[in-house]
């Protein structure tokens, strides 16, 4: 009896302190009504506990000053924003170069949201292969004379990540200054041990949002995802490798690793030197940067492909990365090839797709045939089945797995980075891309998307609709949770 009283008077205390826990996280975040109904239905199902879990997952991050930038760094940012947006209108600096002038308001627009300034003299090499990519990595590891700066969302403890600080704590022996940044949830078997000899010879090592206690960090959903490496302020690595075996093709439930990276050399350098020093000032709690450090000025020398480096994260004001593929898929006239792990867009990307699709657009999307996430796969393929009824060619990738985030439009522009196409790349990590004008450079990406189609088999609308009731379901439970995967 008294049992029964018990629950009786429990099963009220919990509904009420679940509504008033549920109004707070209606009135007092501001967020996309998506993902506030996704996080009111684990509110509704799971009491207490589901607020437990929005705490360390849901919450948001606040966005004024992430960075604390003095008024002088501001200031600084804002008067080079402003240079070139003045030279772009006024002074018609483009009026010689048909590709910067057609997409003369896509570059305005990364200007004044991400200062994303425009870079014109750079020269890109492309790596779609881990062994050629992580060659030319060490190669110019190893050939580095004062400073080497690595950020990665992962760095795994095996074989590949014990050559690389093997060859960092080689270099800091030399004297050359190396800082290494890593995420703590990527790099979740990683400590700081692990590079205790490289900090011996006076490397540095840093965790971006570490936890104050074991497994306790309030800010876990946010994640550092970039992959960018610095060296000598001369070269600049960016794109979707990280650091471990599996990158290299050797982990089995993995397969082939397919994804995209680039080795840039030229002025778009500093920006991505930029970047990494944000996060760097972020990690180590600097008070002040050093400016100088964003204007590196290469020796003159020929170069040819126009770079911006965008990023976008938990703390930008909207979603620069996400706003700058749309725009890049509106200003499609012929084709968007497409290359993601995870497609799961919101209504304004899925708005964009449809309409480029319903112009005539040809629109190619490549997916992994294997998941390395069960409900992320299944929003995927929710989504992209909704795009093939527009006339979108969906392809699996059969060859291992694909993780490239690339976006290809007219043979002539390119994206490419570490943002995926979900809600978290674009609204809960922080990201970067490089975007380029550049029409050789699409080319040869267009010409990696061809090829990577031959191990592909299509997703089409009769293979989609035969798909079983179990998938069906899978798709409508991951596609109510997509707002917060």
């Amino acid at each position: 009896m008294e049992i029964s009283h018990f629950l009786s008077l429990l099963v009220p205390i919990v509904t009420i302190v679940n509504m008033t826990l549920a109004g707070i996280v209606v009135f007092f975040e501001r967020r996309d009504a998506r993902a506030t109904w996704a996080w009111l239905v684990v509110l509704l199902f799971v009491p207490i506990l589901g607020f437990i879990v929005y705490l360390f997952f849901g919450r948001q991050l606040k966005q004024k000053n992430f960075y604390k930038l003095s008024a002088e760094e501001r200031n600084y940012f804002k008067s080079a924003v402003d240079g070139q947006i003045k030279k772009i209108k006024e002074l018609h600096v483009f009026e010689h170069n048909s590709l910067l002038k057609k997409h003369t308001d896509l570059i305005l627009m990364n200007l004044k949201s991400s200062t994303s300034l425009i870079t014109t003299n750079n020269d890109i090499e492309i790596f779609s292969d881990g062994h050629e990519k992580f060659k030319a990595l060490f190669r110019d590891i190893k050939a580095a004379q004062s400073e080497i700066n690595l950020q990665y969302y992962i760095i795994q403890r095996d074989d590949l990540g014990k050559k690389l600080r093997d060859l960092l704590t080689l270099k800091a022996k030399e004297g050359v200054k190396v800082r290494v940044l890593y995420d703590e949830i990527g790099s979740r078997k990683m400590s700081r041990a692990f590079f205790k000899e490289l900090i011996a010879y006076g490397g540095e090592v840093e965790v971006f949002f570490p936890s104050f206690l074991k497994f306790i960090n309030p800010r876990l959903n946010h994640r550092n995802h970039r992959k960018l490496c610095i060296i000598d302020g001369h070269i600049g690595y960016i794109g979707g490798f990280n650091i471990g075996n599996e990158y290299l093709g050797k982990v089995k439930k993995f397969g082939y690793w397919r994804d995209t990276h680039f080795r840039i050399i030229g002025e778009a350098v500093a920006y991505i030197q930029g970047r990494f020093i944000l996060d760097w000032k972020q990690a180590t709690h600097q008070k002040h940067i050093d400016l100088e450090q964003f204007v590196y000025q290469m020796k003159p020398r020929p170069g040819k492909s126009p770079v911006q480096i965008v990023d976008s994260g938990p703390n930008s004001e909207t979603e620069y990365i996400k706003n700058m593929y749309i725009k890049l898929i509106m200003s499609a006239q012929k084709s968007v090839y497409i290359q993601t792990p995870y497609f799961i867009p919101d209504q304004s990307f899925m708005d964009a797709c449809k309409i480029a699709l319903l112009s005539g657009v040809d629109v190619r999307i490549m997916i992994p045939n294997k998941p390395d996430h069960p409900f992320v796969y299944w929003a995927t393929w929710s989504h992209v089945g909704e795009l093939i009824s527009y006339g979108a060619k969906v392809l699996i990738y059969e060859n291992g797995f694909m993780h490239a985030k690339t976006i290809v439009v007219d043979d002539e522009v390119a994206s490419v980075g570490t943002a995926n196409i979900d809600t978290r790349s674009f609204e809960l990590n922080f990201e970067v891309n490089a975007i380029v004008y550049d029409e050789d450079v699409a080319r040869k990406l267009r010409d990696l998307f061809l090829q990577d189609s031959e191990l592909c088999s299509e997703l089409t609308l009769k293979r989609y609709r035969e798909r079983s009731a179990v998938i069906k379901f899978k798709e409508a439970i991951s596609r109510l949770l997509s707002p917060i995967l």
